[in-house]
């Protein structure tokens, strides 16, 4: 079965050890998260993420209470983290944190920090999950990424 790639690209304009520092304080995962999927901590996180940082949570999809575990795999501050699912909604989840300095898209303006999202999913349950995530749940985490971005870009501004 092929996994699902997302690649989102934000600019920001602050220096990137700001945009860093909020990326790697758990807590504001959930300033940046709709309504319908604001995490609920199972165990206190960590004051900042690094290398093995374990983050136990759990979200409402479609009306259901889903438990996550999801681990800091690689931690090389202030450029970049990947964390990965350890068990949760996802046959597989890994999501790719960048954070570049740089002047914005038209190489004029002042000089801030390009984040770069990569996220590598794969729905579980082999067809029916292909299936929902065609029948919906895709654009509902393209949706959840919408929100994130116009949160930062608020955030940031």
């Amino acid at each position: 079965m092929a996994d699902y790639i997302i690649e989102r690209r934000l600019w920001l304009p602050r220096p990137r050890p700001d945009v860093f520092a909020f990326f790697v304080d758990p807590r504001n995962l959930g300033a940046v998260q709709p309504s319908w999927a604001q995490p609920i901590w199972l165990a206190e996180p960590p004051a900042r993420l690094e290398a093995g940082a374990l983050l136990d949570f759990a979200v409402r999809m479609v009306g259901v209470s889903v438990r996550w575990r999801v681990m800091v795999r690689e931690f090389d501050p202030p450029f970049r983290f990947v964390d990965v699912q350890l068990w949760g909604p996802f046959a597989r989840w890994e999501h790719r944190h960048r954070f570049l300095e740089g002047p914005e898209a038209d190489g004029q303006g002042p000089v801030g920090t390009w984040m770069e999202d990569r996220v590598t999913y794969r729905p579980p349950w082999g067809p029916l999950g292909r299936a929902a995530h065609a029948l919906g749940a895709g654009r509902r985490i393209a949706a959840l990424f919408a929100f994130r971005e116009a949160r930062l870009r608020e955030r940031f501004a």
